[in-house]
């Protein structure tokens, strides 16, 4: 069975050569492979940062879809290569917390450490594993080699610690876990815990040293340059400015502190 779609996420940067080397050895193997770029503007060696993407995004490809993430700080080391059927989806990552949260959240996925070197490049150099074993196993993979022939079975996958939102009273308490390119500050409080509070537009957000009142549906609830706070795409508070760029103003980095203070 063909699975043509196959991703590319990498702490590279946007125009790497190293992003095309990965691709020309994908298409030497399969030259009808569909590749797409995700991003190669991870922060060099931010796994966190990798994983929360590969999370957001991969859930909207189609099923049998392979995903290759290469953010890699233990290249060339004894860390193990994974490949993983997660959700009905492909996963090919070095095995450093990259699927922790894929794979923490399905009890049906299988995870394979790569161990057959047929199906790496003849020549492995110590620091880019992501062109000479990912991306060929991953083309590999795409022209239909079962997943358990790539390597032997794994069930202790890396676990990278998250920070989670705590429920208080009268409280919520997180942190930001992520700014976006448009400088919108991504907090690990959710969807979920914001709606168990059935009084958002009376809530108080506080970040940054602002205070915000409400959370708002949509951006232009409110004048430009104002702060606000609502759930965003990815089903999580976020923290924005109008029309500008929440982090620059607000002075904030990931790990800052975010409060949800909820009417008495």
């Amino acid at each position: 069975m063909s699975r043509s779609i196959l991703t590319l996420t990498t702490d590279f940067g946007s125009g790497s050569p190293y992003v095309a080397q990965i691709k020309g050895v994908i298409l030497s193997i399969h030259p009808h492979a569909v590749l797409v770029d995700i991003t190669h503007d991870i922060a060099p060696q931010d796994v966190r940062q990798g994983a929360l993407v590969l999370e957001d995004v991969t859930p909207r490809f189609p099923e049998s879809s392979i995903h290759v993430a290469v953010v890699d700080p233990g290249v060339g080391t004894d860390r193990r290569v994974l490949a993983a059927e997660i959700g009905r989806r492909y996963y090919i990552a070095p095995d450093n917390g990259l699927l922790g949260r894929l794979i923490g959240r399905d009890p049906d996925a299988r995870v394979m450490a790569l161990t057959k070197r047929e199906y790496w490049l003849s020549a492995v150099s110590a620091t880019f594993h992501g062109r000479d074993i990912l991306a060929p196993v991953a083309a590999h993979l795409s022209l239909g080699t079962a997943l358990e022939e790539l390597g032997e079975a794994w069930d202790q996958p890396v676990q990278v610690s998250w920070p989670e939102a705590v429920v208080e009273k009268n409280r919520l308490q997180g942190e930001i876990i992520a700014i976006d390119t448009f400088g919108n500050l991504i907090s690990n409080i959710t969807q979920d815990l914001i709606a168990a509070t059935r009084a958002p537009d009376a809530a108080t957000v506080h970040c940054g040293g602002r205070t915000i009142s409400g959370i708002v549906a949509t951006y232009g609830q409110r004048p430009p340059g104002t702060p606000i706070a609502l759930v965003g795409s990815s089903n999580r508070l976020e923290i924005a400015v109008v029309n500008g760029n929440a982090a620059v103003e607000l002075r904030a980095q990931v790990g800052e502190a975010v409060s949800v203070i909820l009417p008495s």
